[in-house]
């Protein structure tokens, strides 16, 4: 009786023949190529047989032969002939032969891909349909590796078409594709590793991600060109490029979530590789924040904050929070936040402020390093122009705190931006600062943004019972005096303040008015002021003498 087999990638046959104790095979190499198929003409009696095997608990793979060796791997266990494992997998070929000839149960425990790994090998063997895809070809090229399926052991063997098809994908396939057979390793190791599947993949991927860096530079480039023509002509750019433009932001983003798939020490390797390979630190830092926000999605969620959390007993949730610093889930999130920030860019603007208050948040939730958190105070610092109030409402986490948010780590924030300023002397003539914000540098108008922010942000902190007079001067202090062209926002945050401490002695009261300048009040703070009883008298005489004083010069 002969069965005849023939591959869908090729015109090349495969003949099977049983006799006596077995099946004997003559195997022709297929064609190379990414999606070898082997086909079958599969009868209905087939397919109840192998139906009928699969309700037994026992794979079978031919019942006109009686099987002689029962395969156990894992919890499966296949009903087998020794003929043709023997005739592709040396491995087996000398556990037979070292064992009594009569031996009918084998058990592989190690094989890389378990039973699905070796339910493919076996059909392989018997002749029977199977695919070679990204989902298996590293599970069976490893698998195929250790079952020692070499060119030795047959023609055109699993590992000569394994690895050919890998060769074929790496070099022609697309970075989902790389990506792909790349999460298949995270569970064939270190039999992936050993094979270079792993750097290989990793190699390829970097490449791909560069390549499709380059085309989206000349995207922006001809989007560039063009807007200059267009500019020149007095005319609109042409529909097109904009939708050019687009397209290329959508491949720079289409990469970047494929990486985010990765296991976090893959996507580190990735990121080496493409370092190596030139790419850009922006289209690193896209990569990172991708990932962050997928692979820390739901711990960043849960701790937004609205601005009048503190208003809806936040530091009640914080203080009792179940936080078990030694739990796996919590130490693996751990890892993973201090991974990604030593892999950030060195360069400003590599991640949006909002973002690095998020991993802040999350770095000061599961309690990182002291290393980590400083690495992101100073990165923050470098963009805290950038920031919103929202960004700077850390809750403070800690059991011990005694503040509803993080002042100290806000206060930290604020010296490494003015430390990372330019040369101070840009800010030598405060009355420049009355000046247009045109005529203002970078730096300056900066410098403004964040003064106004530091003073929201004292006015939200204000209420808190447990601010010290000493921690809320220690953060107002901080400002140049140059830096506020009125004091209107630091009154409102004083005013706030010693509304909520009224037992403060008159010493503290004194020092925080003196926070001050009554010159830069406007009339209508000014008039609030005069009428404030909350404020010294020394505070109150001033408010009533400078605009008489300004009035009359």
């Amino acid at each position: 009786m002969s069965k005849r087999y023939q591959l869908a990638s090729s015109n090349q046959q495969f003949i099977l023949r049983d006799k006596a104790m077995g099946v004997v095979t003559r195997q022709d190499t297929p064609s190379s190529g990414l999606r070898p198929i082997v086909k079958q003409h599969t009868t209905p009696s087939t397919v109840m047989k192998q139906r009928r095997a699969s309700e037994s608990g026992c794979r079978v793979f031919s019942e006109d032969i009686p099987s002689d060796l029962t395969v156990e791997v894992g919890s499966l266990s296949f009903c087998v002939h020794k003929f043709p494992l023997v005739s592709k997998s040396g491995w087996i070929r000398k556990l037979v032969a070292e064992n009594d000839p009569g031996i009918t149960r084998m058990t592989l425990s190690e094989i890389p891909g378990g039973a699905e790994a070796f339910e493919i090998i076996a059909k392989f063997c018997y002749g029977i349909p199977f695919e070679i895809g990204v989902a298996n070809v590293a599970m069976l090229r490893c698998a195929a590796e250790y079952l020692e399926m070499s060119e030795e052991y047959g023609v055109g063997n699993l590992i000569y078409r394994t690895e050919n098809y890998l060769i074929d994908t790496l070099m022609s396939g697309t970075l989902a594709m790389c990506v792909k057979i790349l999460r298949t390793c995270e569970s064939l190791l270190p039999f992936a590793e050993d094979l270079d599947i792993v750097s290989r993949c990793i190699d390829s991927a970097a490449s791909k991600a560069c390549k499709e860096q380059v085309a989206r530079s000349l995207s922006q480039s001809e989007y560039s060109s063009s807007s200059s023509r267009a500019d020149s002509n007095d005319s609109l750019p042409s529909n097109s490029t904009p939708q050019k433009r687009s397209s290329a932001e959508a491949v720079l983003t289409f990469w970047a979530e494929e990486l985010s798939a990765l296991r976090i020490d893959f996507f580190q390797r990735v990121l080496a590789a493409m370092r190596a390979h030139g790419l850009r630190y922006d289209c690193l830092g896209t990569a990172i924040v991708h990932y962050a926000q997928h692979s820390l999605k739901g711990l960043i969620k849960n701790q937004q904050l609205g601005p009048n959390s503190h208003d809806l007993g936040f530091k009640h949730t914080a203080s009792s929070k179940v936080h078990n610093a030694s739990s796996a889930v919590e130490h693996e999130q751990r890892i993973l936040v201090e991974t990604i920030v030593s892999l950030l860019p060195s360069e400003r603007n590599t991640a949006s402020a909002a973002f690095l208050f998020g991993l802040l948040r999350a770095a000061i939730y599961l309690d990182t390093t002291i290393a980590c958190r400083l690495d992101l105070e100073k990165r923050i610092g470098m963009q805290l122009d950038q920031a919103t109030l929202d960004d700077l409402l850390i809750p403070a986490y800690s059991y011990h705190g005694d503040t509803l948010f993080e002042v100290d780590t806000i206060r930290r924030i604020v010296i490494n931006f003015l430390q990372q300023e330019q040369d101070p002397d840009d800010f030598e003539d405060p009355l420049s600062m009355y000046e247009s914000a045109v005529n203002s540098s970078p730096s300056q108008s900066c410098l403004l943004k964040v003064a106004r922010l530091v003073d929201c942000f004292l006015a939200e902190i204000a209420p808190d019972a447990n601010l010290s007079s000493s921690k809320f001067i220690a953060i107002a202090e901080l400002m140049p005096s140059h830096s506020r062209i009125v004091d209107d926002g630091l009154y409102r945050a004083i005013d706030i303040y010693l509304k909520a401490h009224p037992g403060i002695n008159d010493m503290e009261r004194k020092k925080i008015c003196a926070l001050m300048d009554c010159r830069k009040l406007t009339q209508e703070a000014c008039s609030h002021a005069a009428q404030n009883e909350r404020l010294p008298v020394q505070v109150v005489v001033q408010l009533v003498i400078v605009p008489r004083f300004l009035t009359e010069n």
